[in-house]
């Protein structure tokens, strides 16, 4: 990306969080910034999922797409816009749910992991769904509370475009209003770290994110990763 951009003595380094890793770097991202050492950061959430999908496994091949987005973090000159606050979690316990086993050091490619289907996606959905939903909520409402909020505060809400299921049950226990909701996995699947940029430009689209609007993001991820944030959009 530096080099296709053109950007001659920029930097970088890859976070490697499945699909909260955009929540992540946003947050790496801001710290860069608020510490004075940069005024501009590139954040980019990008994957190619059908790289590592089984299309005979409907419980997957199904679900994933490939996708990306990007966002330009710059200094705010207004200190009632911008990054309010974050919670981020990891819980390991997770990581049987939802891997891929084959790759690294524990399991090297080799003839008999390819055989095994090893390096391909393995859910198990309903696991998932249930850590997924609670964790979300739980971080959102902490985030919320911590700070003030409620749920019927927030004017957008864009989350982690995993499961319609997750995204609607969510929103219900944290009492937001239907219209805040962002949902575009109808046309993009779950694009794993390319889900939140790619919502944020269909809140664009749909007039939804205006200046001041106040914004909470949410993900959950494969090992199991999560990550809440709050923010005021500047633009």
């Amino acid at each position: 990306m530096q080099h296709k951009l053109g950007a001659k003595g920029a930097w970088g380094f890859d976070v490697s969080a499945a699909c909260s890793a955009f929540v992540y770097t946003l947050q790496l991202g801001a710290q860069l910034i608020a510490t004075g050492s940069h005024k501009h950061v590139l954040v980019i959430g990008a994957d190619v999922m059908s790289s590592i999908i089984d299309y005979t496994d409907r419980a997957t091949c199904v679900i994933f797409g490939d996708g990306a987005g990007a966002a330009i973090l710059e200094p705010t000159h207004d200190d009632s816009l911008g990054f309010i606050d974050y919670i981020h979690e990891i819980d390991g316990a997770g990581a049987e749910f939802l891997y891929m086993p084959g790759g690294g050091s524990l399991n090297p490619s080799s003839k008999e992991t390819v055989e095994r289907k090893m390096h391909y996606v393995h859910q198990d959905g309903q696991q998932v769904f249930k850590f997924a939903v609670r964790k979300q909520t739980e971080l959102c409402s902490k985030l919320l509370e911590r700070n003030g909020l409620k749920g019927s505060d927030v004017d957008v809400f864009i989350p982690h475009q995993a499961n319609l299921r997750i995204i609607s049950a969510t929103a219900e226990r944290l009492g937001l209003r239907p219209g805040s909701v962002i949902v575009n996995i109808d046309r993009f699947g779950n694009t794993t770290a390319g889900t939140i940029p790619l919502a944020m430009n269909t809140a664009i689209e749909e007039g939804k994110l205006k200046k001041g609007s106040l914004v909470l993001l949410a993900s959950v991820g494969a090992g199991f990763t999560i990550g809440a944030t709050l923010l005021r959009w500047a633009f």
